[in-house]
C-alpha cells in the first residue's frame, strides 16, 4: 500500500449536526457522525507518536494510535476489534466521554491547533461495526466460578464484561426494569440513543452475562444472602449515585419543583417526551429554571427546551469560567437558546399561594478568593435580591449514593457522605470478596472513570478468586 499523506490541518474535520433551531424541538441525536471519508481524513491527522500520550489519558487504555491507523487505512473492522480489546462500550464512550480533558488533552496535535478527534473516530468505528458486521460470538470456556455484579451502569457493565471474557459465570442485578443504569436514565436520547446502549448490553449477554432486572439488592436480597444462598465467590457493587441533593431553601417542596434525577429519569427511561404515547407525561410550563452548572444541568435544560419551554434558564452562582459542564455541552446549550443567568444564587422558590411555583428569588454574586477546591468563592452582593417569574424549577446540584446497601451491610465501610470506601489500587472494600467502583465510590463523576474502576475491579476479582483456589 502506498504511504498515506498526513493531514496537517490545524482543525478537526467538522461533524455534521442538526440545525440548533430544529434540534431543540426534537430528541433525535444532535450530530449524525462522520462518513467513512470524513473518518479517514480525520484519522490522517494522527501523527502516530511513538510514546502514545493519548493512551495514558484514557481510563480504560484504549490503544488509540493503533485503531486510528486502521481507520486511516479504511479497515474499520480491525479498528473496532482493537478498541474493544480494552473497551466494552465504544459507541457510548465515543459520545459521552470528556475526551477534551482526557485522551485529546494529551494529543500532540493540540500544541498547535486542535487535537485529533479521537472521540468522533471511536463513535464512527462503533457505529460502522454495528451497521455492517454480523458480530461473531466468541466461544468462552467457563471456569466454574460465580461473580455477582450489583448495578448495570458503566462500572457494572465493564466489570461484568471483563469477567465474562475470563470465563466467569456473571450475573448483573439491576434495580430498574431496564439495564443500563445512568446510560439509560440519566443521559438524554439526543446525546446517547438508547438503542445503542441496549445493543452494547446485548453484546455482553452474547458472551454469557446474565442480567436480572427489578432486583433491588439490599431489599430483596442482601450481599450476605448473595454469598450464602447463591454461592457467589465475589461481588462488585456499581450502584451509582442516584440520590439527589437539594438546596434546603424555602419552596423546594412546591409542585413543579423537580430533582434533575427524577426529571431526566421520567424523560429518558419512561419516554415522557413521546407525547401523546407517553404513559408518564411531565408538565413544566413555558418558563423553567435549572439550578446548577454541570453536565446534568445542561442535559435537564436542553431536555426542557425540547419539551416546549419557551424560556429555560441555567442559574449558576459562579461565572462561565467555573462552569463544570463540558465546553461542548455549554456550546450546544447556548446554540439551542438556553439562557444563562450566571453569578446568581437561589434564595427561595416563590409560592403562588396554592402550592405551585410562581418564581424564584435570586441574589447576585461576585467572586472572592479561591476556596479549598481552587475555585474562587462566590459571595452574595447585599441588596441585589430579585425575582424571576417561573412555572417550574429543576434542581441539578449533585447526587450521592443510595444508602440501601450501606445500611444493610454492617461491615461495609463507607464515608460520611455515603460513598463506599475502597482501596483505589484494587477497588477492594472492607468486606472480604466485595469490590466497588464508579459513582457509588466517587460520587457523581464520568462514565469513562466508572468504566476504568470496573476494569480494575474485574482484574482484582480474578486475582482474588484464583488465589483462593491456588
Amino acid at each position: 500500500m502506498a504511504k498515506q499523506k498526513r493531514n496537517m490541518s490545524l482543525v478537526k474535520v467538522p461533524m455534521p449536526e442538526q440545525d440548533p433551531n430544529v434540534r431543540n424541538k426534537n430528541f433525535f441525536e444532535v450530530a449524525s457522525g462522520y462518513t467513512p471519508e470524513m473518518a479517514m481524513e480525520e484519522a490522517l491527522r494522527c501523527l502516530q507518536c511513538k510514546h502514545k500520550p493519548c493512551v495514558g489519558g484514557c481510563p480504560v487504555n484504549v490503544r488509540i494510535p493503533e485503531f486510528i491507523a486502521k481507520v486511516a487505512e479504511g479497515d474499520f473492522k480491525e479498528a473496532y476489534e482493537i478498541i474493544t480489546s480494552t473497551n466494552n462500550l465504544p459507541a457510548v464512550c465515543g459520545r459521552v466521554c470528556p475526551q477534551e480533558s482526557q485522551c485529546e488533552q494529551r494529543c500532540v496535535r493540540a500544541i498547535k491547533g486542535e487535537p485529533v478527534a479521537i472521540g468522533r473516530l471511536e463513535r464512527f468505528v462503533a457505529d460502522w461495526y454495528m451497521e455492517n458486521v454480523d458480530k461473531a460470538i466468541p466461544e468462552i470456556v467457563k471456569n466454574g466460578h460465580k461473580v455477582a455484579v450489583v448495578g448495570s451502569g458503566p462500572a457494572g457493565l465493564t466489570c461484568a464484561g471483563d469477567l465474562a471474557k475470563l470465563g466467569y459465570d456473571v450475573t448483573i442485578y439491576e434495580a430498574f426494569h431496564v439495564p443500563g443504569g445512568v446510560l439509560m436514565y440519566g443521559i438524554p436520547e439526543f446525546r446517547l440513543p438508547k438503542k445503542l446502549v441496549q445493543a452494547e448490553i446485548q453484546g455482553l449477554r452474547d458472551i454469557g452475562v446474565h442480567i436480572e432486572t427489578n432486583m433491588v439488592i439490599g431489599r430483596i436480597q442482601s450481599l450476605e444472602e448473595l454469598v450464602v444462598d447463591e454461592n457467589y465467590e465475589a461481588i462488585f457493587i456499581g450502584t451509582g449515585a442516584g440520590l439527589p441533593t437539594f438546596m434546603r431553601i424555602e419552596g423546594e417542596n412546591l409542585n413543579e419543583v423537580y430533582s434533575a434525577n427524577e426529571f431526566l429519569t421520567r424523560i429518558n427511561l419512561m419516554r415522557a417526551y413521546d407525547w401523546p404515547n407517553a404513559k408518564t407525561p411531565i408538565n413544566i410550563g413555558k418558563r423553567v429554571a435549572v439550578i446548577g452548572g454541570g453536565n446534568v444541568a445542561m442535559d435537564a435544560a436542553r431536555s426542557a427546551k425540547r419539551l416546549g419551554a419557551e424560556h429555560v434558564y441555567i442559574i449558576y452562582r459562579r461565572s462561565e469560567e467555573e462552569l463544570p459542564a463540558r465546553a461542548e455541552e455549554v456550546h450546544h446549550a447556548k446554540e439551542e437558546g438556553i439562557e444563562f443567568m450566571l453569578l446568581n444564587n437561589p434564595v427561595r422558590i416563590v409560592d403562588d399561594g396554592r402550592g405551585w411555583v410562581k418564581g424564584i428569588e435570586l441574589v447576585k454574586m461576585e467572586l472572592g478568593e479561591p476556596d479549598e477546591s481552587g475555585r474562587r468563592r462566590p459571595q452574595a452582593i447585599p441588596g441585589s435580591e430579585h425575582i424571576v417569574d417561573l412555572e417550574s424549577v429543576i434542581i441539578a446540584i449533585g447526587q450521592s449514593p443510595n444508602p440501601l446497601i450501606k445500611d444493610t451491610t454492617p461491615d461495609l465501610e463507607c464515608a460520611s457522605w455515603g460513598g463506599i470506601i475502597v482501596d483505589e489500587a484494587s477497588m477492594k472494600t472492607s468486606k472480604d470478596g466485595v469490590y466497588a467502583g464508579g459513582d457509588a465510590v466517587t460520587g457523581a463523576a464520568t462514565v469513562i472513570l466508572a468504566m476504568g474502576a470496573g476494569k480494575t475491579a474485574a482484574k482484582s476479582i480474578d486475582e482474588y478468586i484464583k488465589a483462593k483456589h491456588a
